[in-house]
């Protein structure tokens, strides 16, 4: 069985290790492409920072700035390990997505550890797909939006994934986001692809990734019981068990 990993590089490394450890066999097709953007820092002073993804710090070279003495909010655990490993020692982690990163937040700011009034600094991607910022603005809180990335979406697939497909030798696809699911449809439809790629199982990391295959006719759409890569891999495991 041969599963199709959409995750963008360099992330999809890990994945597609653990899927070999596993025992399936796998291939990339990284349908995002990451591209930095110019940072700098405006020496304004903030209370903590906000991050979504791991890639907001990839495009930094934090180094000795100060902002790594700042208390961090992540959005899972995936992202918490990358702030740790640029220098964060602070850092608080959320469940996995926008709506538990605002809560916990929020739940800091109820329970005194946050200044009602503070400042915060959200490290983000150029497409957003949920308006973060703003629902933090509304209860009192100050946030300045600094874009460090943004993901391009690639034309086309790879020939290695593009002759798989048309071997019949994909078994099922992992999706990541609701824009690399995009990103994904318009390129097997580039590619003439797109019939028998949306036969296939989509394993997806949350609804609102789900809702991008349904809306483009896929059937057999799975989602993950929580938005991270284990619960993802386990909705795999179920939809392939005999």
């Amino acid at each position: 069985m041969t599963i199709l990993v959409t995750r963008p590089h360099p992330d999809n490394d890990a994945t597609l290790a653990t899927l070999r450890q596993r025992g399936f066999d796998s291939l990339a097709a990284p349908v995002l492409r990451f591209e930095p953007l110019p940072f700098h820092d405006d020496d304004a002073d903030y209370d903590a920072v906000v991050l979504t993804s791991a890639n907001a710090l990839r495009a930094l070279d934090l180094g000795a700035s100060r902002l790594v003495r700042l208390p961090l909010f992540a959005v899972g655990t995936h992202t918490a390990d990358a702030a740790r490993a640029a220098g964060f020692d602070k850092v608080m982690v959320a469940q996995g997505d926008a709506v538990s990163l605002r809560d916990l937040v929020l739940a800091r700011v109820k329970a005194g550890e946050l200044e009602a009034s503070a400042t915060l600094l959200y490290l983000a991607g150029a497409d957003l797909s949920r308006d973060l910022a703003g629902e933090l603005t509304e209860n009192g809180l100050t946030v300045v939006t600094h874009t460090t990335y943004r993901m391009a979406p690639v034309a086309t697939l790879p020939r290695e994934v593009s002759d798989a497909f048309m071997a019949n030798r994909i078994t099922a696809v992992l999706h990541y986001s609701r824009r690399s699911a995009q990103a994904f449809l318009d390129a097997v439809r580039a590619d003439g692809l797109e019939i028998s790629a949306l036969a296939l199982p989509q394993c997806c990391i949350s609804p609102a990734v789900a809702s991008v295959l349904h809306d483009a006719g896929a059937t057999k759409v799975v989602v993950a019981a929580r938005p991270d890569e284990n619960a993802l891999l386990e909705a795999l495991g179920r939809t392939l068990r005999p």
